[in-house]
């Protein structure tokens, strides 16, 4: 049986783990120098101290589709960046938009409100 050279394997993940990291430092210093600090999604505002919640999301998914005028990139706070790849993968798993029924919402949370606050002003 072949002995497997583990420190050979743990020295190729790490060079892979710093080309990656050194690859992302790139795209996203450059992505918050042209953008807004800002999640696009939630509206949701960063400052230097909340700044390393802030991701960047490539919008076709190839981290290695890094144009320099930023136009793949949009800045998601962790929490709307989490749910963008979850929906993607919920979405590969259902199969196409087409072949799925629309989902309806049924509730209204507010339907009342305007009665109940007309009865508090009395």
């Amino acid at each position: 049986m072949k002995q497997i050279d583990t420190a050979r394997l743990d020295r190729i993940v790490a060079d892979a783990r710093r080309a990656a990291d050194a690859r992302a430092q790139g795209y996203r210093e450059r992505a918050l120098k042209i953008h807004l600090w800002i999640c696009a999604r939630c509206g949701r505002e960063f400052t230097l101290a909340n700044l390393p919640e802030l991701t960047v999301h490539h919008r076709d998914h190839n981290h290695d589709h890094n144009p320099p005028d930023g136009s793949n990139w949009e800045l998601l706070c962790i929490y709307c960046h989490d749910n963008e790849h979850q929906r993607e993968l919920e979405a590969q798993a259902e199969g196409p938009a087409a072949a799925r029924p629309a989902d309806l919402a049924t509730h209204a949370p507010f339907a009342g409100l305007k009665a109940l606050l007309e009865r508090g002003k009395r």
